[in-house]
């Protein structure tokens, strides 16, 4: 667990170091049933931005914590769940919930929470009252996850 909480600073470190957390004001959203089911901007996100996002190393850091069907990418990460198959494990909702605040499911996860700003600890001046990311990047990504339909 140890490992974990450190990983877990490392990659808020590097959020929050590497110039993220787009200044948007918060748009509200309702959790039921352990999902979002409405889309944080209104309109589906784009999936083919959201597969670039999870595989940039400077902006999400999926990649960090998470493999997937990324044959391209170098050191993925064994730490969190396989990413293959996640629109096949969750729905849009809970994919969007996961993104947005992963502890309102799980408070020991060591997620990012990307769509949060209150409750977090050790954020860096410049980056509190941010969240990670945009609405629509949240979009984007909940799009490309939600492709991941195989094995």
């Amino acid at each position: 667990m140890t490992r974990a909480v450190s990983l877990a600073a490392a990659i808020f470190t590097a959020l929050a170091g590497g110039g993220f957390g787009l200044a948007d004001e918060l748009r509200p959203y309702q959790i039921a049933g352990g999902a979002i089911a409405v889309s944080l901007t209104g309109t589906p996100g784009d999936a083919a931005r959201g597969r670039a996002i999870v595989v940039n190393r400077t902006v999400g850091l999926c990649l960090l914590c998470h493999s997937g069907p990324f044959p391209e990418e170098r050191f993925q990460g064994n730490l969190a769940p396989d990413l293959t198959g996640s629109g096949a494990r969750w729905s849009v909702g809970e994919l969007r919930l996961r993104m947005v605040d992963s502890h309102k499911l799980n408070a020991d996860t060591i997620m990012p929470a990307y769509y949060a700003v209150d409750g977090l600890n050790r954020v860096a001046p410049a980056f509190r009252g941010k969240p990670l990311l945009t609405a629509e990047q949240i979009e984007d990504v909940v799009a490309f996850l939600a492709t991941l339909r195989g094995q």
